[in-house]
């Protein structure tokens, strides 16, 4: 258990009131009251959707004032302990330990998901991933990322499903879909999108020689009722094929597998084709309203791109995440690093985080340029 000295202890408490007012708990408090008088209105209901957008809102505006004052009674009780082995001269160091090993740790949760303050942060996510040229090397990759960030589903307790998935021709995947579902799963994972780099021995190469492998990661939003993506700007195709996913009977025999393709202009005047298919529900209709919604989120994701391109110009930071910005190299030969080129986080532990372990890298992403808006950690100043 990690010590904790009296200056160590009035720093997480600081912490706790420095994180109170960022996330500016009084105005959220002013906001809840300002909605719940909106609710007092006879006609509240007359709008069924404007009522949804009130309820979530006041919902959410209260989770985050729940969790900051469970930080502050947190921080209270290590008071009270405090004052109480003052005044009776009693020895209360392992409770005071034991509650600040406690604080600490939820209080680095907070933080980081305070962060998280872009609206569309906390939505469900789409995570598409394509092999990049190699064949066969690329494509096992792709399927070890696939691997990678179910664990990380899984360890997070989101709720994962597979949309698309098609194997590769020897081994791996051509590319891979996957919705994964719970809160601020979107914020989490968007940091994740560019061109992810391995460097192995081949277990495909009979020689054992050292190759380099690319894939790339792409994370959007999924878009729900609150989101409207207007579809009939542009022009859309609709093919079906022959589907390789958990459709029973019809797997191989029914053209239940759908591929939309949809060719219009974004807000700018730009025309794009966006492509959004799948394959792994049971019938040619769920497969295609799937496929819409995974379009509606890619289309949706673009005109957030354009956003945040005039935002990054007008800054002079332009980040771009297109193929060929290499984001992050995975090295199991011949030693084993994880080296996250944006942030020049290193993980040694290779193998840990192929299996799930991406908390570090993400975190490290999240904070990376925006020390200034969150409290410093203990021991830092």
């Amino acid at each position: 258990m990690k010590k904790y000295s009296d200056s160590d202890l009035a720093t997480l408490i600081e912490r706790v009131d420095a994180l109170g007012g960022y996330l500016d708990v009084s105005g959220r408090r002013d906001i809840i009251e300002e909605l719940n008088h909106e609710r007092l209105d006879p006609t509240f209901w007359d709008d069924p959707d404007r009522a949804r957008t009130v309820e979530q809102r006041i919902a959410r505006e209260q989770e985050w004032i729940d969790a900051w004052e469970a930080l502050k009674e947190q921080a209270e009780t290590i008071e009270t302990l405090q004052l109480l082995a003052a005044e009776e001269g009693e020895n209360l160091s392992d409770e005071i330990q034991a509650e600040a090993e406690a604080l600490e740790r939820d209080l680095e949760a907070l933080e980081l998901k305070s962060l998280l303050d872009d609206p569309d942060d906390e939505r469900d996510a789409i995570l598409t991933i394509n092999p990049g040229a190699g064949g066969t090397e690329s494509q096992d990759w792709a399927e070890m990322l696939y691997r990678m960030y179910a664990r990380w589903a899984e360890s997070h307790g989101y709720e994962m499903e597979l949309l698309d998935h098609q194997p590769g021709d020897t081994a791996g995947i051509k590319s891979v879909s996957l919705s994964i579902a719970g809160d601020y799963a979107y914020g989490y994972l968007k940091g994740e999108s560019g061109v992810h780099r391995l460097v192995r021995i081949s277990p495909f190469d009979s020689e054992s020689r050292r190759h380099t492998s690319f894939a790339s990661v792409f994370v959007y939003p999924e878009v729900d009722d609150s989101i409207e993506v207007d579809l009939s700007a542009g022009e859309m195709e609709l093919q079906t094929f022959r589907s390789g996913g958990k459709g029973g009977q019809n797997v191989n025999k029914v053209a239940t597998g759908v591929r939309l393709i949809w060719n219009g202009p974004l807000s700018n005047g730009e025309e794009i084709e966006v492509v959004a298919e799948c394959t792994e529900e049971r019938s040619q209709l769920q497969n295609r309203n799937r496929a819409e919604t995974m379009l509606k989120s890619r289309i949706y994701q673009a005109e957030r791109a354009l956003q945040e391109e005039a935002k990054a110009e007008r800054e002079s930071q332009k980040k771009s995440i297109e193929w060929g910005s290499q984001i992050r190299s995975y090295v199991l030969h011949p030693y084993t690093m994880v080296n996250d080129h944006r942030t020049e986080t290193k993980v040694s532990d290779a193998q840990a985080v192929l299996d799930g372990d991406l908390d570090a890298l993400i975190q490290a992403w999240l904070t990376h340029g925006r020390k200034d808006r969150a409290p410093a950690p203990v021991g830092t100043t």
